[in-house]
């Protein structure tokens, strides 16, 4: 009995310490990601100008 729960208590030390490394190398990997994630938004919507364009989007023939 004092086995299984010297293993359970060991299990749940082990996933607290994989939680905190991986929040760490998240952590300081973040701002790269975001440049990254930034870059691409701008590129996206260099290809898409057309659906942000307000007077492009009035449509004179619309009726509704």
């Amino acid at each position: 009995m004092n086995a299984v729960i010297v293993v359970i208590v060991a299990g749940i030390v082990l996933l607290a310490l994989i939680a905190i490394i991986v929040g760490v190398v998240d952590s300081a990997q973040a701002p790269r990601r975001r440049m990254l994630a930034a870059e691409r938004r701008a590129r996206w919507e260099a290809t898409r100008t057309y659906e942000f364009e307000p007077a492009l989007l009035d449509d004179p023939w619309d009726d509704d």
